[in-house]
């Protein structure tokens, strides 16, 4: 366990991870199905035109990008509960120090304090838009 972190604290955190990782594979498995809805239900009863193959290219680019960007902070969620299991949670990724229990609370899968993920994406590109 990190030093920083109270067994309270730790265990509260570790709840809220375990919540968003069930709620993230809910809305992945509920993306999954309304998309495969949405393909054959309402695309392959309609008269096809270029227009109805652009609608169903964008829903299912749209889909995806839901897909995606769940899976991204699921895989953010399951480096945390590695970063629990060998003791380094809570602990910046790049200087070491301890990251604050409020910006934990408000993004439990943090690797970077404060300081060094707003220094890593002034000087990073980033995908999935700001993450502090």
């Amino acid at each position: 366990m990190s030093q920083t972190l109270e067994h309270r604290q730790l265990d509260q955190l570790r709840s809220v991870l375990r919540d968003r990782a069930a709620q993230l594979r809910d809305e992945i498995r509920r993306t999954l199905i309304r998309s495969d809805e949405e393909q054959y239900a309402l695309i392959a009863d309609q008269v096809r035109d270029l227009e109805d193959e652009s609608f169903a290219d964008l829903m299912v680019d749209v889909n995806l990008a839901e897909i995606d960007r769940d899976l991204q902070e699921l895989r953010l969620i399951d480096a945390a509960f590695l970063r629990m299991g060998d003791g380094s949670y809570g602990l910046c990724d790049a200087c070491g120090s301890p990251i604050e229990f409020a910006r934990l609370r408000a993004t439990p899968f943090a690797s970077r304090c404060y300081d060094c993920q707003s220094s890593y994406e002034r000087t990073h590109y980033q995908n999935i838009g700001h993450t502090l």
